[in-house]
């Protein structure tokens, strides 16, 4: 079901749901904050086996799986940047012999190097994809997940989609994150974001410069301004109706870039957002 918006109410309505601790969910997702405004996460299966993503505050996120009482089998680094693969170390170090996915080895404490198309599990009913989505760092992986029983999906989008915006080209070219958003938005429609920054508030600002009279990107920045935890509460859905850098077919990005040829629309905004 989508969660897109055309009144400030409803998007009100859909922010107070919370997917991760819905009684009737099986598949639990915990974000749990580092540093000023990081994300970790506490994946957990109905089997209460877990697995934890981007645990820069390896004591944190460790205390967090204590008291939900789960066994944490796996770790999942989105990229190798500090801030998200800081923490493995550490982590590992308190949790011995987990298998520790990533796209290279570049992150620390990584023993399963995925590629586009791998495909593991958490617990007994969570099904992991891997998408290569490579221009914020070359080792960004996407992480897809799916509950088999209930059908609940996920996607891990560490720092190559936000809401409502993207990632810096540190490693990259707009086309790689053309070409990543462009998979990103084939998963399926119902498909929730969890990703790697508190930005929302920045990125929808920046798209109303961009497409103002966008209703949806209206009611995420009001509901941004008082809710500290946006992440997990939009899907691939939403992001289509009101992240300008999936909307790039849209005459409001060409004529703010001035361009026709989506790369260059793309790098265009990337430009724009890095000077904003």
């Amino acid at each position: 079901m989508s969660l897109s918006l055309k009144t400030s109410r409803q998007f009100a309505k859909v922010f107070r749901r919370q997917l991760s601790t819905t009684p009737s969910t099986k598949m639990k997702v915990i974000p749990i904050q580092a540093r000023s405004d990081n994300w970790m996460y506490l994946v957990v299966d109905s089997s209460n086996q877990a697995a934890v993503v981007d645990p820069y505050d390896a004591s944190k996120i460790s205390q967090a799986a204590k008291e939900q009482g789960v066994e944490v089998t796996s770790l999942i680094t989105t990229h190798h940047h500090n801030d998200h693969s800081g923490g493995n170390s550490k982590f590992l170090s308190l949790h011995p012999g987990l298998k520790a996915y990533g796209g290279s080895n570049q992150s620390p404490g990584t023993n399963v190097i995925v590629k586009e198309g791998d495909t593991f599990k958490i617990g007994q009913d969570i099904d992991v994809k891997c998408y290569h989505t490579p221009c914020h760092t070359q080792d960004s992986i996407c992480f897809y997940i799916e509950d088999r029983k209930t059908g609940e999906k996920g996607v891990f989008t560490g720092d190559t989609l936000f809401l409502a915006g993207c990632g810096r080209f540190f490693e990259g070219t707009p086309e790689e994150m053309h070409a990543a958003l462009t998979k990103l938005s084939k998963l399926p429609e119902d498909t929730i974001v969890y990703n790697g920054h508190e930005y929302t508030k920045g990125s929808a600002k920046f798209g109303l410069t961009v497409e103002p009279d966008n209703e949806a990107l209206k009611g995420l920045f009001k509901k941004a301004q008082s809710d500290s935890c946006t992440t997990g509460k939009s899907t691939i859905a939403d992001e289509k109706k009101w992240n300008v850098f999936m909307r790039l077919d849209r005459p409001e990005a060409q004529k703010a870039t001035g361009e026709s040829d989506p790369v260059k629309i793309m790098g265009k905004l990337r430009e724009m957002k890095n000077a904003a």
